[in-house]
């Protein structure tokens, strides 16, 4: 009987271990699945919108600092998604260049159109600063860890 009921939970365990191996595979699939549908829809609007902008700047005729720095956040979204999609890793620091190239945008458009020069400068400058502080914050902890932080002669 005991040589019955341990052939029983062999078979048993090695049933579990086989739907488990298949459910793993499934929800693999269906993870990347979902991480490439995701990477070819911000990638395509990222398209979209910087061919829409630079569209916009041909029919004014000129293109303004603005825009020029808005066709660089577009930039750097592209290279974060390709990043990413190479790597399945996502560059922490090229969002904060992104969030920093957009406050340089405010900063700007407050300087420029409303002529402030108080307070909203000196907190838009603030968090630029704070920004930077972070990259290198960020730039230092993975030294060892980000290929792309050490010199391109080190192997």
């Amino acid at each position: 009987m005991t040589d019955a009921q341990s052939g029983l939970t062999q078979t048993a365990a090695k049933l579990h271990r086989k739907m488990k191996a298949t459910a793993d595979a499934v929800g693999i699939l269906l993870v990347d699945g979902f991480h490439y549908l995701a990477l070819f829809a911000i990638g395509a609007t990222t398209v979209w919108s910087a061919l829409a902008a630079f569209i916009s700047m041909l029919g004014k005729g000129r293109a303004e600092l603005s825009d020029i720095l808005l066709l660089f956040i577009y930039l750097e979204i592209g290279a974060t998604v390709g990043i990413y999609f190479k790597t399945t890793r996502l560059p922490v620091r090229y969002l904060i260049y992104i969030a920093m190239t957009a406050l340089g945008r405010v900063l700007i458009e407050i300087g420029g159109a409303e002529h402030k020069t108080g307070k909203d400068l000196l907190i838009v400058a603030g968090a630029i600063l704070v920004l930077s502080f972070a990259v290198l914050v960020l730039r230092f902890a993975s030294h060892k860890d980000d290929p792309s932080d050490r010199p391109s002669y080190e192997a």
